[in-house]
């Protein structure tokens, strides 16, 4: 059974008139969390879509960049994106449900919020709209101000520019040893089997390659300035 099949399951609460919000406080535990970290992501993503203005963007095709989603599942996820956006709840409400199904596992979050990112730059552009949502999404989160710079770093470069420093979530005196520290604790977390046990869908690991691909580069060009 694929994962969009599963997310229909739990959603068939809704025809009975449960909220979408209140699906989120059944999916605790493996193996639902990573259908509440799905569903999370598809959710918020469709009330981050009218953040940036643009009601025409092909959600379902931004949810690409996060997901695996095979052609004969796209009429599902298209459906779930539909029940979130049509939902009446704001995405603070959202917000504040998914922080209350992961607790205190902010590994978990910054892994949400790095599929919300993706989904956010899926048009090319970073609108000042989806930056205040992501911000504000962040902040109900947990997150911390480093954390959340580090996560912007990586996706939205300053100047066209990434600071290799803030990728790693480090300050820009931070020595070749803290960083490379950094760096290692960033590679284990990003494992594909680490993020599976945290709830994150195999459909999603897609997520790690492009973090891998990011924290590996950064961490090569501050080998070579320290050099």
């Amino acid at each position: 059974m694929s994962i969009w099949n599963r997310i229909s399951d739990a959603l068939k609460a809704l025809r009975q008139g449960e909220s979408l919000a209140d699906v989120f406080d059944r999916l605790k535990t493996p193996p639902d969390r990573s259908v509440g970290f799905t569903i999370a992501v598809i959710a918020l993503g469709a009330k981050m879509a009218k953040a940036d203005g643009q009601g025409t963007r092909d959600e379902v095709a931004a949810f690409r960049e996060v997901f695996q989603i095979a052609r004969e599942d796209e009429r599902e996820a298209a459906r779930v994106f539909n029940l979130a956006r049509q939902d009446v709840a704001g995405y603070e409400h959202y917000a504040q449900r998914i922080r209350n199904m992961f607790g205190d596992e902010i590994a978990t979050l910054c892994d949400l919020m790095e599929g919300l990112f993706h989904i956010a730059l899926a048009d090319g552009a970073y609108h000042p709209g989806e930056d205040r949502f992501l911000r504000r999404v962040a902040q109900i989160f947990g997150l911390s101000g480093p954390q959340f710079a580090a996560l912007r770093a990586r996706f939205v470069p300053e100047d066209g520019m990434r600071d290799p420093y803030a990728v790693l979530g480090l300050a820009p005196d931070a020595s070749r040893e803290e960083a490379r520290a950094a760096w290692r604790a960033l590679v284990r977390e990003t494992h594909p089997d680490r993020m599976v046990a945290r709830g994150v869908p195999e459909e999603a690991i897609r997520l790690a390659e492009r973090r891998m691909q990011d924290i590996n580069r950064a961490w090569e060009e501050i080998s070579e300035r320290r050099a």
